[in-house]
């Protein structure tokens, strides 16, 4: 068993409330539907919290019906306070110790120190950045801990990856087919960003390449250092 379901497991096994934070521009493809499934089976509370709420349009945000959650930007601020407010609720103001988990990159960091100030837990815009098992006190009656992000363990979706910044655009084997994924399931969003036209995601891929200057030798387009500049931009919460 790789070391960081060792440390899920613990925290699943002391937390009495499991918060899984989940991506706002991506709900379904960030959902870890094995740890729901232990969470249930342990018999603890759950609560989904929608984070990056600030890259996705109001009437997205409504179509979500997970029960009980809450919608915050960590980043910006936005619905820390609720989440407090919710975390209590659920407690019924009790003391209580609150499991952080989620896929790698969707802000399980950003949120601790949101929520407790910053810098208690080390952020890092790559994937993959907290190592180990942390304890952090936000207040009398809040304990967070906080996990490496996990994955499910047969999920093997290279596109998904990429796209949900669970692996790095900097370590990704092969950017290009990511990236043409990405395109594909984003497209307006893609073409709105770097403002091109097009249709075949190849296509928009190479325009994208011209664009940004980013060139081989005779002037060919560079497509694997593009795939990295438009994840980069992706996961960093750029394009929206």
């Amino acid at each position: 068993m790789p070391s960081f379901w060792k440390h899920v497991n613990k925290v699943l096994k002391e937390s009495e409330l499991v918060i899984e934070v989940l991506d706002a521009r991506m709900i379904k493809e960030t959902r870890n539907f094995e740890i729901e499934k232990k969470v249930e089976k342990l018999g603890k509370k759950m609560l989904y919290v929608v984070n990056k709420c600030d890259l996705v349009k109001k009437e997205e945000l409504d179509r979500i019906k997970l029960r009980p959650s809450v919608f915050i930007s960590s980043t910006e601020h936005l619905g820390t306070t609720i989440l407090k407010k919710k975390i209590l609720e659920i407690s019924k103001g009790k003391a209580v110790t609150v499991g952080i988990l989620g896929y790698p990159n969707v802000g399980k960091s950003s949120l601790i120190n949101a929520l407790a100030g910053r810098g208690k837990a080390r952020t890092s815009a790559e994937s993959g950045y907290t190592k180990g098992f942390q304890k952090i006190r936000v207040d009398k009656r809040i304990m967070l801990l906080d996990t490496p992000g996990v994955f499910p363990r047969r999920e093997k979706d290279i596109i998904k990856h990429g796209k949900t910044g669970a692996i790095s655009y900097a370590k990704l084997k092969d950017p290009e087919t990511v990236v043409l994924g990405l395109i594909e399931s984003e497209k307006k969003r893609i073409l709105e960003y770097y403002d091109v036209k097009g249709d075949d995601p190849e296509e928009i891929l190479e325009k994208i390449a011209l664009k940004l200057r980013k060139l081989r030798k005779k002037g060919l387009a560079d497509l694997e250092a593009t795939a990295r500049a438009i994840l980069k931009e992706w996961q960093k919460g750029k394009i929206n």
